[in-house]
């Protein structure tokens, strides 16, 4: 079943009812509030079946269709014994690697526009067995360090954690200072090698994602008895490389060393006088944990093995970098058609994100965009997508490209339009209309043009200066565009202009006494005045500053202000106003203040 928007005139009146795209507006495009997730299944799961939740809120509801690897997947054409749709959500039973693998989309429309989902990858975990050949036995002398080798099985994900069977499981070696596994390699370093150490070794591996662990075959380890009782400098054999991390992870750096005696590891971030506060040191020292880096982490670290007999150092960098962020992004908007629109988002990350756009859906463009006279085409959802090597933002917006003929119905011309005498009048025409119309400008019957005191302004306002009493009458704005057009009418009075009689003087006074300052002022009977006084263009409030100012109205039109018990804080330029909802006049006075034995609050 088809469907279309609604009409632009439709759309143009029912929206001035509403908050532009609110829950209560007439429609809206489609909002996500669930999107698919990252999923690591495994073909032996006893639930034998993935589901991927997509939901969007939108008015019209949204439908669904969902992508695998930027391919629809035929839900509606055909029946899938694989793919079901339940609401938005993509359920896959009985998943298969090569069939199912893969990055899924959820796309969800209605009449206003298209969005697509966060992309959400489908990955099949898997930890492989060790091979069955047996390993040869490793023959050391006492006193010298050994390594055996993992040689660990593919896996996926390839977080996995490694220890070592001693002997038959389920005993575990136990380690410290003399003996290491690296988490990275899986592999089983032993500084100094001592008579203890003889028995059979495997490495063991576990997957916790899957919830599997996988075991080689055994490896003897022969010690030989020493033909003397040489000792050996430190040798450090794991190294950490030149590490990324992403900003706020954490992470890990190991360094462990054989030699005889058994070597102590000193860690230190070059340059720096001690390691970051984020820092925790692994009991045997041969681990340096940094938890939360952030980007005064970054910097060359340096690990030192050191025994009797020497040392031995290495170095590597640490970097840190990090996931887009919105520094601008976009927002629902609502444009005249016809009317120049430019689009933009921008992402703060490092490295530098590169921004992509989508609209209702599909590909749009790069960087910015713009419109240089908008249609109904341009009409849609858009989405901003911001991405770099650590992680992928979405930004969704709807524009909507309006027309509609002129109409005051939210917006009329004021009925009652007041202006004062020798004045400039303002009055506003400010109709719902797109494109923007053209203006005109009555007077009863007679059409208004541009002269030295008339004037239509660019946004149809009418400009009266040195207004008097002739101006006084029916104004009516008409409005109009290639839609239709409207006018709206009200009556303009001139008032007596507002102005002062009586204006405060510069006044000299004693710290301790009183003064008043002066302010009265003539105006128009028909309207109501307030004196609103200002001390350094600072307004004063009679409510909270009752102890030291007063407002003194002995009659109409008179605004004095009475300071009582002045102090040296006091001093300053008042400026009174008297004003009306017409017009308003102002003037202002010095107060210096005489005397010292008062100080300045804080």
């Amino acid at each position: 079943m088809s469907m279309e928007y609604p009409s632009a005139n439709t759309v143009c009146i029912k929206l001035s009812y509403h908050l532009l795209f609110s829950d209560d507006a007439t429609g809206y495009g489609p909002i996500f509030e669930e999107e698919p997730v990252d999923v690591v299944y495994t073909e032996d799961s006893p639930d034998g079946r993935i589901s991927m939740n997509c939901r969007a809120r939108a008015n019209p509801p949204a439908s669904y269709r969902w992508r695998r690897d930027n391919w629809e997947i035929k839900l509606m054409e055909q029946p899938d014994e694989h793919y079901s749709l339940v609401g938005g959500n993509l359920v896959i039973n009985n998943p298969r690697q090569k069939k199912h693998g893969g990055t899924y989309i959820c796309v969800a429309k209605n009449i206003y526009g298209t969005v697509i989902s966060k992309e959400a990858r489908v990955k099949f975990g898997y930890l492989e067995e060790f091979p069955q050949e047996e390993r040869e036995p490793v023959h050391v002398k006492e006193g010298q360090g050994a390594v055996l080798l993992c040689a660990p099985p593919k896996a996926y994900p390839q977080e996995v954690t490694y220890r070592w069977i001693y002997n038959e499981f389920p005993v575990f070696l136990h380690t410290d200072n003399r003996r290491f596994v690296s988490q990275k390699t899986g592999n089983l370093y032993i500084a100094k090698v001592e008579a203890q150490d003889a028995g059979n070794y495997s490495c063991f591996v576990s997957s916790p994602v899957i919830g599997k662990s996988v075991f080689s075959k055994f490896i003897p380890l022969i010690p030989l008895p020493p033909e003397d009782e040489r000792k050996y400098p430190a040798d450090i054999r794991v190294k950490f490389p030149d590490t990324t991390a992403m900003l706020a992870s954490n992470i890990t750096l190991e360094c462990f060393a054989l030699g005889n005696p058994i070597p102590h590891i000193v860690w230190r971030k070059v340059d720096a006088t001690d390691l970051p506060p984020n820092h925790e040191i692994s009991e045997s020292g041969a681990v340096l944990h940094l938890f939360n880096v952030q980007y005064d982490d970054v910097g060359a670290y340096d690990c030192e093995a050191i025994n009797t007999k020497g040392k031995d150092y290495h170095k590597a960098w640490l970097y840190v970098e990090s996931a887009p962020e919105w520094a601008e992004t976009i927002n629902n908007t609502q444009k005249d058609i016809g009317l120049e629109h430019t689009m933009r988002c921008v992402a703060a990350g490092k490295p530098y994100p590169f921004i992509r756009w989508y609209k209702d859906g599909y590909m749009y463009g790069k960087g910015e965009l713009k419109f240089s006279s908008l249609t109904f085409d341009d009409s849609g959802m858009y989405q901003c997508i911001a991405e770099n090597y650590w992680g992928i933002k979405y930004a969704n917006a709807e524009l909507r490209v309006i027309a509609c003929a002129p109409t005051f119905q939210f917006n009329p011309v004021k009925k009652e339009l007041l202006g004062a005498k020798d004045g400039r009048v303002l009055i506003e025409c400010k109709p719902r209309a797109a494109p923007k119309p053209r203006f005109t400008w009555t007077k009863g019957k007679e059409l208004l043009f541009n002269n030295s005191r008339i004037s239509i302004l660019f946004d149809g306002a009418l400009e009266i200066l040195n207004a008097t009493k002739n101006d006084e009458g029916f104004y009516t704005c008409l409005a109009e565009n290639d839609r239709g057009k409207a006018n709206s009418t009200g009556y303009l009075t001139i008032t007596e202009a507002t102005s002062l009689t009586a204006v405060p003087e510069d006044t000299e006074v004693e710290v301790g006494e009183d003064t008043v300052l002066r302010c009265a002022a003539s105006y128009d009977p028909m309207l109501d005045i307030t004196f609103i006084w200002s001390v350094d263009f600072r307004v004063i409030d009679f409510s909270l500053e009752w102890q030291h100012y007063e407002r003194v109205m002995s009659a109409d039109g008179v605004g004095d202000l009475r300071i009582k018990n002045v102090q040296v804080w006091h001093r300053g330029r008042y400026t009174c106003t008297a004003q009306t909802v017409v017009d308003n006049d102002s003037a202002f006075a010095d107060l210096k203040v005489v005397g010292n034995d008062m100080v300045s609050p804080c």
